[in-house]
């Protein structure tokens, strides 16, 4: 059985999410951020050297002040990870060629549901966003 995850696949693999807590420590304490909104980005740029075989992990946070109920932040939460993997390809070849990886934390803002196509919107200013970082150098 060929568990290797191909580029060519469009999945979110268990690999891809950011559980570790030396991570998500890590990203938050020492990493950078802006805003596509509805989402806030930090990010944490670092060597490929230091990691297996994942280049991008992601981490989806909708804060229970917004959306008291799990259902509509968990509805939140698929929004932007369907998103994202629908979009990430070209951003994690980009980081294949660059030689590395990135640790990503989305952070929903709005108080309302989202539409899908304004989610899609600001992951896609967010690929952007990054890619032009690790082509300028500025990490």
């Amino acid at each position: 059985m060929n568990t290797e995850i191909s580029p060519k696949k469009n999945t979110l693999a268990k690999e891809e999410r950011l559980c570790s807590t030396k991570s998500i420590d890590k990203l938050f304490s020492s990493g950078e951020s802006f805003i596509a909104y509805p989402l806030r980005i930090v990010y944490f740029i670092e060597d490929e050297a230091d990691i297996g075989n994942q280049i991008a992990s992601i981490l989806v946070s909708v804060s229970k002040k917004k959306f008291k109920r799990a259902v509509k932040r968990n509805r939140v939460k698929r929004l932007v990870k369907e998103a994202y993997r629908l979009n990430k390809g070209v951003f994690q070849d980009l980081l294949r060629s660059e030689g590395k990886r990135v640790d990503i934390a989305f952070l929903y803002l709005k108080n309302e549901l989202p539409a899908y196509a304004e989610i899609e919107k600001a992951i896609l200013k967010t690929v952007a966003v990054l890619s032009e970082r690790l082509k300028g150098g500025k990490l």
